[in-house]
């Protein structure tokens, strides 16, 4: 690994990750993503890693998805076009859908026409985890809200507890809907829930989310919201930033700068 590499992993909270190879890490056994637990030099500890993602709106502009593009052909994401059984990781949407408990009174136009970028909130506290009958939903060591698709039953529990409407059920077989298959992530199966990972099968690898690397205007900012010296946390330190329905006591990982 280069040295710039190891600097620009550092400043997102990676670097330890690249070294351990721990950023899948002591999930159920169960779990689809790989982990070598002999890579690890340290045991991973609850609650030490909280990963979450700054979203500054003000350079995500235009009809720009490279990030959606790119989430969805690595994660074999199904398109069935706008329909009931439309499955999205991460989309883009109406200022006011984002924030519908906002206060829109005399903000700017140009704010409340943008299109903001959203996805799973990676709750600290996700009430799909509780409401899920059979731990198919689960929240990791590191703050990741993760979906065993083997014990998913397809109740969709989990998809009305969430309150930002960031689960997707699959109603239909969805790979002969994969347009163009990738070997990065494993294809799903009719009757099961599925949504964003944080790119966890590439954080055990000490890599970024692919929707922070595809962005061209950086306007995604990954990284351990636990370690006060990362770049993430300081620019929640130097930017004023809201998140999505505070209010309901979630305490999302997902941050805007608006």
């Amino acid at each position: 690994m280069s040295q710039n590499r190891r600097e620009f992993l550092k400043k997102a909270g990676l670097g330890a990750l690249a070294g351990l190879g721990a950023a899948a890490g002591l999930i159920p056994a169960f779990a689809l993503e790989p982990t070598d637990s002999s890579s690890f030099t340290d045991a991973p500890v609850p609650g030490k890693v909280r990963w979450g993602m700054l979203i500054d709106t003000r350079k995500c502009l235009g009809n720009c998805t490279e990030c959606i593009v790119r989430c969805h052909h690595d994660h074999n994401v199904p398109d069935f076009g706008k329909s009931k059984s439309e499955v999205k990781w991460i989309w883009k949407s109406g200022y006011e859908h984002a924030f519908p408990t906002a206060s829109t009174q005399f903000q700017n136009p140009e704010v409340l026409e943008r299109q903001v970028l959203t996805l799973c909130n990676h709750c600290a506290e996700p009430p799909c985890t509780k409401a899920c009958p059979t731990e198919a939903t689960f929240k990791r060591w590191d703050g990741i809200v993760s979906i065993d698709y083997h014990r998913c039953i397809g109740c969709r529990f989990c998809m009305a507890a969430c309150p930002y409407g960031s689960r997707s059920f699959n109603w239909e077989d969805p790979r002969p809907k994969v347009k163009e298959l990738s070997t990065a992530y494993p294809t799903r199966m009719r009757g099961v829930v599925e949504k964003c990972n944080f790119c966890s099968e590439r954080l055990v690898k000490g890599e970024l989310p692919a929707c922070v690397v595809s962005c061209a205007e950086n306007a995604l900012t990954f990284g351990d919201l636990n370690k006060p010296d990362s770049e993430i946390r300081k620019m929640l330190a130097a930017n004023e930033t809201m998140q999505r329905k505070p209010e309901l006591g979630t305490l999302p990982s997902v941050f805007y700068i608006i």
